[in-house]
């Protein structure tokens, strides 16, 4: 192994698609003293078994305008590094069984269309012409995003990771991070163990220090004195044998109400789930050897999502399951991911906690990471991912456990407006919470 430098202006902890977008965007800003560290491989951790949907519409202006970056960049990554990402432009169908679920959609496309998005309200027939193994006779409509689409998560990162080296970034693997360096609230570098056999300890100084280490970056950061509040969840998903009638071309088609999403995934049908009730895991820790591993199957607790998914799409009735997968993902309390300057550590940037959508969140997040670093400023209003929003009684284990149950399954929930958590409420209580209680006061989460 190449020996590892002494000092560099960054350091970034983490080799999924999210450290090396931050690597390779700090590289186009011409930052090129740059070092990345991945304890195993790149993508070991949940990268590798991403299912690679690349959605552009966000809850907000600015996320969508993050998530449109992504997939503009993902279009010419592929030119741009000779390294191929299989991004195709297929779209994606949201489908309504109901008129409430409608109603969501056809909000949601009116936001689509004033963030600058193409965006099409469209009947059942025209679904089923779009997806034709669809059982559309129960719908009321649905959402047509013709731009958006799919990826292959592992050769996208192996291409910012290209990309980021020919500019000078060095990137190591089998190299753990054993702690952030901090001193006077100043992250100043990081400790590592080389991973090469001989366990050899070694320092790196550095102006930054940026967190990607996925669902180790709580615990990591903790370490650190800095508050990154996240919690790993199982998340399934299912892959078919072959399925011959399937066109390659197939939109992403999500069926919120049944919490699945499915997927043309090389001739066979890749079908996965929010669950409205999810799994937390990793309660005692994630073992530093964890890598390229998938959890014990549950069948018992995706039974339901089986059922729901084989009425969408009938197909699942009479087709073989090649692989029942269950992967960790990350989630924070807010279903949201953090971004940004920690307010603990100075010089410590995160990004971390993605919720399942860090495919598609990873160019934009690793572009205005990287300008925020070297202009010591957000490139635009992030306060929606802003790490500073953490507070910190959400360092609690118990806390993070509690909603991680509920966190998992908001992304197909029902989003109505001014929704409350309903889990791990009360940490906080106003002095007179007993007396309002009293009288019949109803409460929310600020």
């Amino acid at each position: 192994m190449t020996e590892l430098p002494t000092n560099a202006r960054v350091v970034i902890v983490g080799g999924g698609i999210v450290g090396c977008s931050v690597a390779y965007h700090l590289a186009l800003r011409g930052c090129t003293d740059v070092v990345l560290l991945e304890r195993k491989q790149l993508t070991c951790g949940t990268t590798w078994h991403a299912a690679g949907l690349v959605g552009q519409l966000r809850a907000t202006h600015n996320l969508t305008r993050l998530a449109q970056y992504t997939t503009n960049l993902f279009k010419t990554l592929e030119d741009v590094t000779g390294q191929a990402t299989g991004f195709q432009q297929r779209g994606s169908v949201a489908v309504a069984p109901n008129q409430e679920r409608f109603e969501e959609l056809k909000r949601g496309a009116s936001m689509a269309r004033v963030f600058g998005l193409d965006v099409n309200i469209i009947s059942p027939k025209e679904i089923a012409d779009l997806v034709p193994l669809a059982r559309v006779d129960d719908l009321v409509g649905g959402v047509h995003l013709p731009n958006d689409g799919v990826v292959n998560p592992i050769d996208t990162t192996q291409a910012l990771a290209k990309g980021a080296r020919s500019h000078g970034v060095k990137i190591f693997e089998n190299v753990k991070v054993d702690s952030i360096i901090v001193e006077d609230g100043r992250a100043i570098g990081v400790k590592t163990t080389l991973g090469d056999g001989s366990n050899a300890k070694a320092e790196i100084r550095s102006e930054f220090v940026v967190n990607c280490a996925g669902m180790w970056a709580r615990e990591l950061g903790d370490a650190a004195g800095a508050i990154v509040p996240l919690h790993a969840a199982e998340h399934f998903y299912i892959v078919t044998e072959a399925v011959p009638e399937i066109s390659p071309n197939m939109p992403v088609l999500r069926d919120p109400d049944g919490c699945g999403y499915f997927k043309e995934d090389a001739g066979k049908l890749l079908v996965g789930w929010f669950e409205p009730v999810a799994k937390p895991w990793g309660m005692k820790g994630i073992s530093e050897e964890f890598s390229f591993t998938s959890l014990p199957e549950d069948f018992e607790h995706i039974e339901p999502l089986v059922a729901a998914a084989t009425h969408r799409m009938p197909l699942l009735g009479k087709t073989g399951i090649r692989l029942f997968f269950n992967g960790p993902e990350s989630f924070t309390p807010d279903d949201r991911y953090l971004l940004g300057e920690s307010p603990d550590v100075e010089n410590l940037f995160v990004a971390a906690g993605f919720n399942s959508i860090g495919i598609q969140s990873s160019g934009g997040a690793g572009k205005v990471l990287a300008d925020w670093i070297l202009d010591g400023k957000p490139p635009m209003d992030l306060w929606d991912v802003d790490v500073r929003r953490s507070m910190p009684f959400q360092r609690n284990k118990k806390y993070l456990h509690a909603r991680t149950v509920e966190t998992l399954g908001l992304l197909y929930a029902m989003h109505w407006p001014f929704r409350q958590p309903e889990t791990a409420r009360g940490v906080r209580k106003s002095v007179l919470h007993d007396r309002l209680a009293e009288r019949g006061a109803c409460f929310g989460e600020v």
